[in-house]
């Protein structure tokens, strides 16, 4: 449960592992040759490297190069990123980020607000003109880790067709939860309101696989399943994600759509941000141009409300009464959201990173692109 868990290297003899203290730190040194300073590449390379090692492959390495650095490189970002902050009281802030790294504006945000928690049990900061924050969790499981409850959303660049509609019109927009609970991992649900996202459709794109019907509408109201072709239809218009619940009414669409909706709202009106359309990457001439998206983080101090111990032992037997419910036939486990990520952890602690054969290629252009020859690769041999 959560983002979708995109760990689906079993078995495949093209998948080669590198440890993730080595990648996490090739990508600092990439991203500092990018003009990205050392302690904000290091954040941006640890929200990467934290998705890979809860198996969201959609959103760590395999993201690092075709977007951001490509980004940066094109002038879609700034690699030194301005933290203002625009306006603020005891409890809530707003920022503008100024198109800088949407991870280090993701970081100091969420950070913010649970500062502010702290003092006064409560904490929201909303933030304008940033960039693709990365694997949204990760900001959550900040505010677990404190033993409070993380809140986070973002709006993105159009995607999703409302119900009865075929023009992208929303974001993917994840509403984001992380609570901390007395099992080794906290509870976190990580999801886009849209049935799937741009990165699980790359990632298709680069294995060759075909998207499963009912993912992707076309103006004409039918399904498309090439990857490669959604993705070039996403960027024009042409095709649009259908938003949880699936097309129309019938498997109820609308609550997808409407999740999406309040997303949208959180990231732009409480911040006077952009939204919808003039989020859209690309102006009416065809040129690439900064996204300027919006986030909100909320940070709420379980000792507020109870002792923190109390709260995560009634959430760990939820989640422990729910995993232990009866299953359907043929079915052998139940999962409760952030256990798939724990699992993924504890196969890939000793392995490393999978890397595919398109991201050993990107990996080792990158290394020579920017004469980071020092890096020796096990793919290599």
């Amino acid at each position: 449960m959560g983002k979708e868990n995109t760990n689906n290297t079993a078995g495949n003899p093209n998948i080669a592992y590198e440890p993730f203290d080595k990648m996490q730190q090739f990508m600092v040194d990439v991203f500092i040759k990018a003009g990205v300073p050392e302690e904000d590449a290091r954040i941006c390379a640890e929200v990467l490297i934290e998705a890979d090692k809860r198996g969201i492959d959609s959103h760590g390495v395999g993201r690092f190069r075709p977007i951001y650095i490509d980004r940066i490189n094109a002038g879609l970002q700034k690699p030194v990123t301005e933290f203002e902050i625009i306006r603020e009281g005891p409890t809530t802030a707003v920022v503008d980020g100024h198109n800088g790294m949407g991870h280090v504006i993701g970081q100091k945000s969420m950070q913010m607000a649970i500062e502010k928690a702290k003092k006064y049990g409560l904490g929201m900061v909303t933030v304008r003109n940033s960039t693709h924050y990365g694997f949204a969790g990760y900001y959550a499981i900040m505010a677990a880790k404190e033993n409070m409850i993380g809140i986070t959303g973002t709006n993105a660049r159009p995607s999703i067709a409302p119900t009865f509609g075929v023009e992208n019109m929303l974001g993917t927009n994840p509403l984001v939860f992380g609570m901390p609970t007395d099992e080794a991992f906290p509870f976190v649900i990580d999801c886009a309101t849209s049935i799937t996202q741009r990165g699980k459709i790359e990632l298709y794109e680069r294995e060759g696989k075909e998207l499963p019907p009912g993912w992707v509408i076309d103006q004409t109201g039918n399904t498309r399943t090439n990857a490669a072709e959604v993705l070039k239809g996403l960027n024009k218009g042409e095709c649009a994600l259908t938003p949880l619940g699936g097309i129309g009414e019938e498997m109820a669409g609308y609550k997808g759509y409407g999740y999406a909706t309040v997303v949208e709202i959180l990231s732009s009106a409480l911040q006077a941000g952009l939204f919808l359309k003039s989020l859209s990457d690309v102006d009416k001439n065809g040129s690439r141009v900064p996204s300027r998206l919006g986030h909100f983080f909320i940070a709420i101090d379980i000792n507020s409300f109870i002792e923190p111990d109390k709260f995560k032992k009634t959430t760990g037997e939820i989640l422990r009464q729910l995993r232990n419910s009866k299953k359907a036939p043929g079915q052998n486990r139940i999962y409760t959201a952030g256990e798939k990520e724990y699992l993924a952890w504890l196969e890939r602690k000793d392995k490393g990173v999978p890397l595919n054969e398109a991201m050993q290629k990107i990996i080792k252009e990158t290394r020579d692109e920017y004469k980071l020859w020092q890096y020796k690769f096990g793919f290599e041999e």
